[in-house]
Parts: C-alpha cells; structure tokens; sequence
C-alpha cells in the first residue's frame, strides 16, 4: 500500500516528461486509443517476469517494464523471488537511466529514470525475527534468503526502511495519518527547489538530486563541519564505497530540500546514513 501510494504524492508529468512516457508507451503498444495522461506511471511486474520482459527484448525490441516505468514508479513485490539474473540487469538501468538492448542486427537505447521501490520478507517463511518465532531452517533461513540480491544492487538502493508487523490491536487504534495531498505540497516544493538550483547552474536537463552528476554533487551538498566530520566518520568506519558515499550526498540534499533549508544539516546526514544501514527486514526504495 505504501508503494502505490508514492506515485500519488508526486508532481505531475511536465509536458517534456509527458511526451517521453507517451512515447514508450506507444512503441510498446500500450497507448490505449492516443490518450495521454499527466499522471506518473506506477509499473508493478510479477515476480515470474522475465529479463526481456523486465529491461525489454523480443524481436522489435519493444521496451520493457523499467521503461514504461521512466519517469514514474516501478514496484518489485516479493523482491528475492525475482530471478537473481532480472534482479542485476536493473544495475544498469538504475546508474544511467537507460536500458540498451542490443542484437545481432540493431541496437536500441529506451529511456529509464525510475524510481525503484522494492519489497521483501526477512526470509522465506516471513517470520525471522518476529517474537516467540523461529525459523525451521534456522538463521540460513534468513541469510540464504537475502543474499539472493546482489552487493552491487543493494548498494544502488538509497532508502531502507524494516516494516514491523501490524497487529490487529494497531489496526484498531490507528490514528488518521498525514493526508497524500499534504505530503504531495512538501514533494512539489522540494521539487521545485532542486529544478531551479540545477537551472542556476546552467544544468536545465536536471531537475532532482537522484539525477546530479558525481562531479558536481559534492558542490550543490552544502555541509556545515558537524555534518562533514559525521559523515567522514561514518564513511570510515562502515566502509562505504563510493556510491554510497555520493547517493548520501544526495538523500541528504533531499531531505534538507524538504525542510527548506539550504545547508545540509547535522541531522540530514545521520537520517540519510541511517536509511543506509537500515535493519534486517528491508522494504527498500532507490
């Protein structure tokens, strides 16, 4: 529930971004009668999908699901069950934005700047870890099940937030929560932020921080001396490659985008480094 209703919070497609969505989906045959819509594609594959279904193939070479997902939300339910060999062809798409699909005769390049949300159980059972529970299997339960995403992907995912249960007691007593709408405010403003920080700089093809090159992010990620000694420890002691160090960078910049400060904070360095570092029951987002 929590994924599908990320795209609801999100601006709406500019018309630049509008024509880019339309026009995959017309190549994949998925324009229904030429009508177009400004809202966010939200794709959400079954776990059976194949690699030509996923990153796209066949004999036209049609775009796949991460491509009709470009500029929007593709959802991965069930994330380990997922064939490991789908699972790293998103590698490439979620470093540069494009998928190439390459065959003996042609060679086609589709669009892919997607927001990867995926979500999984602790182990297979889906009890590790919960109280009074054990696995059958054991803890290789648990660490057979989870090592069946890649150290490479895992270190392409920005955000990872463990879920605990919900018990029926909490479903009773639950409090009405933050309204999408409201939230969608504070997205739109972040948003627009970030597009005219870009635009400052002469960069107009880049309207967020997830899309800022390595070379200049270091620049537009303002930190006071509390934040860069935190961070420079942390990179330190937690080994942190250098992808990791840069997408910090940039969950922090966000997270400072959201609270309409211009420095980065303290605090948005150890929120950021926390979502790295999140637990053992993962439901992750990139």
């Amino acid at each position: 529930m929590l994924a599908q209703r990320l795209a609801s919070i999100l601006p709406s497609l500019s018309p630049r971004e509008l024509l880019d969505v339309s026009m995959v989906a017309s190549i994949a045959g998925e324009l229904a009668g030429g009508e177009l819509s400004d809202r966010r594609p939200f794709r959400a594959p079954h776990h059976s999908a194949s690699m030509a279904a996923m990153v796209g193939g066949g004999f036209k070479a049609r775009p796949g699901e991460v491509s009709l997902a470009h500029n929007g939300v593709l959802f991965l339910d069930e994330f380990p069950e997922f064939t490991p060999q789908v699972l790293d062809s998103l590698r490439q798409p979620l470093e540069v934005g494009e998928c190439m699909i390459a065959r003996a005769n042609h060679r086609v390049t589709y669009p892919a700047r997607i927001q990867l949300i995926a979500a999984m159980n602790p182990c297979r059972c889906g009890m590790a870890g919960e109280p009074g529970h054990s696995c059958a299997r054991g803890a290789r339960c648990k660490t057979d099940y989870q090592a069946r995403i890649s150290g490479p992907l895992m270190d392409r995912i920005d955000l990872r937030v463990e879920v605990p249960s919900v018990s029926p007691g909490d479903l009773i007593r639950a409090k009405p929560g933050e309204a999408s709408a409201s939230v969608a405010k504070r997205v739109a403003r972040a948003r627009v932020r970030q597009s005219e920080r870009y635009a400052a700089l002469g960069q107009q093809d880049i309207t967020m921080n997830a899309h800022c090159p390595t070379a200049l992010i270091e620049d537009v990620a303002q930190m006071d001396d509390g934040s860069t000694h935190l961070l420079a420890d942390a990179a330190d002691k937690m080994k942190f490659s250098a992808r990791a160090y840069h997408r910090i960078l940039k969950v922090a910049r966000t997270l400072a985008d959201l609270d309409d400060s211009d420095c980065i904070g303290r605090i948005h360095i150890a929120e950021a480094i926390s979502y790295r570092i999140a637990g053992d029951q993962l439901s992750a987002a990139a």
